[in-house]
């Protein structure tokens, strides 16, 4: 996907404005545990981009809203200033915690918080991971203090020294069993967590995308082992992936969290990985291209299909440059401009 010709961002006066202003740019793909509810959804994606009196927030924008209602979660992508994506996302939080229960959720995938997820991303040369990882931490402790009885699990570079990953954090806390038993956990931060607002992962990492890949069966068993086969930790696994097979609309969806990996592509094959900077490190990520390739590869065996492969979101330069381009024109909403702005 790429913007179309007749945005106004496509100018070289605003090619170089926006350059400097992508270099300190953040990301977060909020993830809250609501889509059945689309209305309540986008009133947590406004509450990021206006402040408490109603009025604009300059300098954020949302770029998309992605609902799943098979999942009942949706993940919301805020992109900001670094100096400015905290009290955003801290706003959107709390606007969820007050509109969601999670005593009454339902939905197929697994999900711990009313607030399920919080991860930054650095889109800039001149943000960290480091950075990220503190403004994660600042933000969990202030979420804690302003919502009293939420708690967060750090992960990435928030959880100082040890920097261990998302999935190894939610497999301590028990996020992949089929019943939540909050008694049970310990939060990084704030108070044992309630049965109302669960416990939210909050942290820094490079840039991960969600690539989902359904595949033409209900044959669950065959999901999982398919999920095995391209999880990184298998032998022959993809790196980076990170990944589960759920029922989803009839089928089965291989949904996989796609994370950055250090180097470039050149180790990892034929085909040319995406690649990004972040502190003068390289990081690269598989391609969706080549997830749906081995998918296909590993169900023809078994006369299955694929029936589609979608991408949440944007890969990490798309999210960068249509950022950019949102916030020089002021466009808040953007998740409403979607449509027209990609060809």
């Amino acid at each position: 996907m790429s913007p179309g010709k007749n945005t106004t961002w496509s100018s070289p006066t605003c090619r170089m404005s926006c350059s400097a202003l992508g270099r300190r740019l953040v990301a977060c793909l909020l993830n809250i545990s609501e889509a059945r509810r689309k209305d309540l959804v986008e009133t947590v994606a406004r509450s990021a981009i206006t402040d408490i009196k109603g009025e604009k927030r300059e300098g954020v924008t949302v770029l998309n809203i992605f609902n799943d209602s098979d999942y009942n979660r949706s993940v919301i992508t805020v992109v900001a200033n670094i100096e400015l994506i905290r009290e955003a996302v801290l706003s959107a939080c709390e606007c969820a915690c007050s509109l969601i229960d999670m005593s009454v959720h339902e939905g197929i995938h697994p999900c711990m918080g009313a607030v399920d997820l919080v991860p930054l991303y650095p889109l800039g040369e001149d943000v960290g991971l480091q950075d990220c990882g503190e403004e994660a931490q600042a933000l969990a402790l202030t979420l804690a203090e302003r919502v009293a009885g939420t708690s967060a699990f750090l992960f990435g570079w928030a959880d100082s020294p040890q920097h261990r990953g998302l999935a190894q954090r939610r497999k301590e806390i028990g996020w992949f069993g089929k019943v939540l038993n909050v008694s049970n956990i310990k939060p990084d931060i704030g108070s044992q967590p309630t049965r109302r607002y669960g416990i939210t992962g909050v942290g820094a990492s490079p840039y991960v995308m969600n690539c989902n890949v359904t595949i033409d069966t209900q044959d669950l068993a065959l999901g999982r082992s398919v999920a095995s086969a391209i999880r990184e930790s298998s032998p022959g696994g993809i790196p980076g992936v990170q990944v589960m097979a759920l029922p989803h609309e009839g089928a089965v969806e291989i949904a996989c969290n796609v994370e950055s990996v250090h180097g470039s592509s050149s180790s990892h094959g034929e085909e040319q990985w995406p690649n990004v900077s972040i502190g003068g490190q390289t990081f690269c990520h598989a391609p969706a291209s080549l997830i749906t390739a081995r998918v296909a590869e590993l169900i023809k065996h078994h006369g299955v299909a694929i029936k589609g492969t979608a991408l949440v979101g944007f890969t990490p330069r798309e999210c960068r440059r249509l950022a950019e381009g949102a916030i020089s024109n002021g466009i808040g909403e953007f998740w409403k401009e979607l449509r027209r702005v990609h060809m």
